[in-house]
């Protein structure tokens, strides 16, 4: 009975030693610029004005068979928006909105994962801006994995969600810019 209940467990902690063994660790590929953090807001209500942050970091783990057991993090510097018009980005940057000199990150960590379909996800996690941390979902779609031209492995998804600047502290410039939309793509490299 011993010999059993042992060669039980030591066959569940193979199990489980090797379905953690399968999710693998992947960096964003920041280097490559084969990542995005794109946002868009409304102007006046008569226009759209799209933007990107240009600096940021992440890595993520993933394994196709268990998409509930992906986890993501990312930093991005709040300095690095970019709307294609200088002045509008001081502004964005300045007290009045981001006030990126008094908190120069934000950063998102997922708390959960949640199959939606055969290649889509809901990504929720910690979004921490403006010092302000407060739970956002993220409806996440697989593009693919597989090898690069160079040796490597790659996986990549999308991300889109909406988020209502008042929930940060952020007071947008006007009664139709209270939400972002953000979209996110990210190709993340596998690391060895």
């Amino acid at each position: 009975m011993l010999k059993k209940t042992f060669a039980a467990l030591a066959l569940g902690t193979a199990l489980l030693s090797a379905g953690q063994a399968m999710a693998a660790e992947y960096k964003i590929d920041k280097e490559g610029q084969h990542a995005f953090v794109d946002w868009k807001i409304s102007h006046l209500g008569y226009s759209f004005i799209h933007g990107t942050f240009k600096d940021f970091d992440g890595q993520f783990t993933w394994d196709s068979a268990k998409p509930e057991a992906s986890k993501i993090s990312v930093d991005l510097k709040t300095a690095s928006l970019w709307s294609n018009h200088a002045e509008r980005d001081k502004h964005i940057a300045s007290a009045d909105f981001l006030d990126v000199k008094k908190y120069p990150q934000a950063k998102f960590v997922s708390t959960s994962v949640k199959s939606t379909g055969e290649k889509t996800a809901d990504v929720t996690g910690d979004l921490t801006m403006h010092g302000v941390t407060k739970p956002v979902t993220f409806k996440a779609t697989f593009n693919g994995e597989g090898k690069d031209p160079w040796g490597g492995e790659r996986a990549g998804f999308n991300a889109t969600t909406t988020l209502n600047l008042n929930d940060f502290g952020i007071k947008g410039p006007g009664a139709t810019s209270q939400t972002l939309d953000l979209d996110i793509s990210v190709e993340g490299v596998k690391q060895k």
